[in-house]
């Protein structure tokens, strides 16, 4: 006689589920960044950031990849993804250049709370990407925004700048990438983006202080290719299609 019958094993839905944990698991990347953040351990907190972004990067093609949504039609992986994405895409860097004090005082503060309310709005709008799935207004992708000023040691001024222009485009239609789901120049798109996830992560290692010019250079370039290049496409309808 048979106590178990493994037929019975709902290996499918347990295979799903496995996702959506995964997924969940960049909330927990997210407090422990907190916690780093609160500390002035602003290294670590960018190290939990970057397994928060790899996280985010993979969990998308499994889903797809063991059919979640038909599987666990009940569960929204959408619904739990923006959830993550908001809290480190945008409330952790928020948190960090407020307490890196990188505007002074109040300004610190008063660009902390732009980013996170205006960002709020952003995943509220249900036009958020185009038929080619550029995203449509600044994609609110403040970890890599926050980072980059972290990298290049900037000053009140270029910080506010870059801030709060950002913040002005997230509701401007106009294109910024998706290094993935665009088409067009995917290749060199995904290119430019390893390698600045290359460089950072060697900004990292260096702790930010006496990183050499060459890294430096190479996330503000590489950087900006990936903050303007949806832009340029938008311009440039014809650029990268075959």
């Amino acid at each position: 006689m048979k106590f178990f019958n493994y037929r019975r094993v709902p290996y499918a839905e347990i295979r799903a589920f496995s996702v959506h944990i995964l997924t969940a698991s960049g909330s927990f990347l997210a407090f422990l960044g907190v916690v780093a953040a609160a500390e002035h351990r602003f290294v670590d907190m960018f190290w939990w950031l970057g397994l928060a972004l790899l996280v985010d990067g993979i969990d998308g093609p499994i889903a797809r990849k063991v059919r979640v949504k038909e599987v666990l039609p009940n569960w929204s992986g959408d619904t739990l993804d923006n959830i993550i994405d908001y809290v480190t895409y945008v409330l952790l860097p928020a948190f960090a250049l407020y307490q890196k004090g990188m505007i002074g005082e109040p300004w610190s503060f008063v660009a902390a709370g732009a980013i996170v309310v205006s960002s709020a709005i952003y995943y509220a709008d249900m036009g958020m990407k185009t038929e080619e799935n550029f995203f449509s207004g600044f994609p609110v992708v403040w970890n890599m925004v926050v980072f980059t000023l972290f990298v290049i040691d900037a000053s009140e001024l270029t910080a506010s700048v870059v801030v709060f222009v950002s913040v002005l485009l997230t509701f401007m239609p106009i294109n910024f990438l998706h290094p993935v789901r665009v088409e067009r120049l995917r290749p060199l798109n995904l290119a430019v983006f390893l390698l600045w996830s290359v460089l950072s992560g060697c900004a990292l290692l260096w702790h930010f202080e006496g990183t050499p010019d060459w890294v430096v250079w190479g996330v503000v370039a590489t950087g900006l290719y990936l903050y303007v290049i949806g832009a340029v496409l938008q311009a440039l309808p014809n650029l990268g299609r075959r």
